[in-house]
């Protein structure tokens, strides 16, 4: 009886991962939306939105399609990252389930290689700012802005590593697992600072924004989870003279 009680609908399996690509399709296409409106590279006050939407350059348009898939993989490996400190927090405790919460830090890592990804494939195949193979693996040999392009090659890195030990927590250890996870800081960082130097959007007012914002919250979460990592001090207990003499007789 408690069984039958207990067992949810067959659609409330299928509300979470709906509403996982609902949030992705819309982060998405707000940021394709947020550089197609910024104007293309280079351009002045023509209709870029209109260009795009007809598709009236090819090119062009894997270019927004690279940049847009860009900017979606930083924001959902941030947000993999913001929810991840949320988790030890317990932010979210009261409102989410924790097996959810577990869940949906690690989905949000794989949606987000998977945007990275799609950015460095279509960046194999685009013609406007055309990159080989080795140059999008091999970090620093770049010939644009190879500093900061390595950077953000060797936080992809960090993130293929970061991700792969959710399937290897019970193998590694819960220290190692944890510790991996605090390596994922200079990931983003990397990520940060290539999206800023080597991003064509970068000097954008919404991706301005969109850096300074999830920076700025990942500080925060920082400081936040290290002051509570902080042992606990005893309260300090003032004794009397009587017991003082008593407990040093």
């Amino acid at each position: 009886m408690k069984a039958q009680q207990t067992r949810s609908h067959p659609l409330a399996s299928l509300i979470r991962p709906i509403g996982i690509i609902l949030l992705v399709g819309a982060i998405f296409f707000g940021m394709l939306a947020a550089i197609t409106l910024g104007g293309p590279v280079g351009a002045g006050t023509s209709s870029p939105m209109l260009t795009f939407l007809f598709g009236l350059d090819s090119t062009q348009i894997w270019w927004y399609v690279t940049r847009a898939a860009g900017l979606t993989g930083y924001f959902l490996i941030w947000l993999s990252m913001a929810w991840g400190f949320a988790i030890p927090s317990k932010i979210v405790q009261p409102v989410l389930e924790g097996t959810f919460t577990y869940d949906f830090h690690e989905y949000l890592s794989l949606l987000g290689l998977g945007f990275i990804l799609l950015h460095i494939t279509v960046l194999l195949f685009d013609k406007y700012l055309p990159f080989t193979i080795s140059q999008l693996l091999i970090p620093f040999i770049n010939t644009y802005r190879p500093f900061w392009v390595g950077l953000g090659i060797i936080g992809l890195y960090i993130f293929l590593v970061v991700t792969v030990t959710f399937y290897l927590r019970q193998q590694i250890g819960v220290k190692a697992f944890r510790a991996i996870h605090v390596v994922s800081l200079l990931g983003y960082l990397g990520a940060t600072l290539h999206g800023l130097f080597a991003g064509t959007d970068s000097s954008l007012p919404i991706t301005m924004v969109i850096y300074a914002g999830t920076f700025l919250v990942i500080i925060f979460l920082t400081v936040h989870w290290l002051f509570m990592r902080r042992p606990e001090k005893e309260p300090e207990v003032t004794l009397s003279p009587a017991q003082y003499r008593h407990q040093h007789r």
